[in-house]
């Protein structure tokens, strides 16, 4: 039998390790997660749906392993996103509209997962439809930070990685638009990894902002993040936008690694703690090796006001497929018209509704090039920044986010909400991979709350993350 105290420590390198050595079962490990979900989960919430079968799964990955057939994720228990589809499971997005709903595929990532033998445990909660930044907007009920049960888990991967930090699963799935793998990650003290736009496929991942969302694990090593994120990504032909076979070949690996600053982007609105933090993160890197200068990135001040124009713009197209007709909840009106209003004005909650009609405002006639038109043309800026920096430096490191884990219900105002995804949001509108590290706590009110670290990298350089992470963490050692 597995002793749970040994959870706190646990990683997926060292479980695959135990499950071939045969210290303990899948079936063990998987019975050591359940239990402990049943002593967290009634506070933290974080699961909407742990399924029933995980012992029976946890069993197949057994005889797998003793067939010798075992991989690094063989039997290792994850919890999934709502938004992401494993074929004949409930799948709502935490939204009304699709109480009930069932998937009829595999998304791709779980696909690759399942051909390695994981163990589900079950869909975890988030705003709804990942529209949000503190999973408060789920249909379902609030998430609670792990590490104090009265503040946010971050959003809108928070059932994800509150999941991950209770010791609820030892790994997760969650998507990333404009910071919802990072910026909970950072609140939890966990490591989430957002990939490079198109390495990962949106096949079988509810579309929120299309040019935005990508699938990336939460894991407690970023050695962890390592070996999922080698496992799920890859070309797809079911996503056009996945990057083709050439992408993925190795690079060259500097001696030592050069970190740019925006500091210009540190001027306003960060907690004091906040950029003690980093400062303090920012020696650690020096002191391994690494060399930080100041760097300018002239439009990254934009990229939070681009990002709200085109993620609902997105949005409003994106979720028109919900009407009611083809599946999830349907609401009756005296008219055909009034069966589609009713059915999405009882099934959005308030912030899918303010995001649809926020999208459909800058996408109507008139408007359309003074908001759309522009931000694209300034997210070709910044995008051009981003390429001009990485010329000179192999990181670019920023906090995650401005603040620690805030109260529930402190962050009423949507703009204040919005201002939390100022630091997450560059890496989604310029296509880059970016990694949040846990670096450090800060003491509030008596309890010690995560704060992240984050690295961003050119295109398809996830090694460049990975590596620096393991070093910062210091893992391997």
């Amino acid at each position: 039998m597995l002793d749970r105290s040994y959870l706190a420590t646990l990683s997926i390198s060292q479980a695959s390790r135990d499950l071939a050595a045969g210290k303990y079962s899948a079936i063990d490990l998987a019975a050591a997660y359940l239990d402990r979900i049943k002593e967290r989960d009634g506070e933290v919430h974080a699961y909407l749906e742990v399924f029933d079968d995980v012992l029976e799964q946890a069993r197949s990955a057994d005889a797998r392993i003793q067939e010798g057939k075992g991989t690094s994720l063989t039997g290792i228990p994850f919890a999934v996103k709502d938004n992401i589809l494993i074929e004949g499971r409930r799948a709502g997005g935490a939204s009304k509209i699709l109480e009930g709903y069932r998937a009829t595929y595999d998304a791709t990532a779980i696909k690759r997962l399942k051909e390695e033998g994981v163990v589900f445990i079950g869909r975890t909660n988030m705003d709804e439809f990942a529209m949000g930044g503190s999973t408060e907007n789920s249909a379902y009920g609030v998430t609670r930070n792990p590490h104090d049960a009265s503040r946010v888990p971050g959003g809108s991967s928070g059932g994800s990685a509150a999941a991950v930090a209770m010791k609820g699963a030892l790994a997760a799935l969650g998507s990333d638009t404009g910071g919802s793998i990072r910026q909970p990650a950072s609140f939890c003290g966990v490591v989430g990894l957002k990939p490079t736009y198109g390495a990962v496929s949106r096949s079988g991942l509810m579309a929120m902002g299309s040019s935005l969302d990508q699938i990336g694990p939460i894991t407690n090593t970023v050695t962890d993040a390592e070996i999922i994120f080698k496992t799920i990504a890859g070309t797809d032909p079911l996503d056009s936008t996945t990057r083709i076979p050439e992408d993925f070949a190795p690079h060259e690996m500097p001696a030592k690694l050069r970190v740019g600053v925006p500091r210009h982007f540190l001027e306003r609105g960060v907690d004091a703690a906040v950029l003690e933090n980093f400062e303090a993160s920012l020696e650690k890197l020096r002191a391994l090796g690494h060399s930080v200068e100041d760097i300018e990135l002239p439009n990254i001040r934009h990229s939070l006001p681009v990002y709200y124009v085109l993620m609902p713009a997105e949005v409003s197209a994106n979720l028109a497929r919900y009407d009611g007709v083809r599946y999830g909840a349907r609401r009756e009106g005296e008219t055909i018209l009034a069966d589609y209003a009713k059915t999405r004005g009882e099934g959005f909650g308030p912030e899918v509704r303010r995001r649809i009609l926020l999208g459909t405002y800058v996408l109507s006639a008139g408007y359309y090039d003074a908001y759309y038109g522009k931000a694209l043309r300034v997210r070709d800026l910044i995008r051009a920044d981003f390429a001009k920096a990485f010329v000179g430096v192999d990181l670019i490191a920023l906090p995650t986010a401005p603040t620690p884990a805030f109260r529930i219900g402190e962050k009423s105002d949507p703009l204040s909400m919005y201002l939390e995804d100022i630091f997450t949001t560059p890496a989604n509108i310029a296509g880059l991979p970016a990694i949040s590290l846990p670096s450090g706590t800060t003491n509030v009110e008596g309890k010690d709350l995560p704060l992240g670290l984050e690295l961003m990298a050119a295109p398809m350089r996830e090694d460049l993350l990975f590596r620096a992470g393991k070093e910062f963490l210091g893992e391997g050692e």
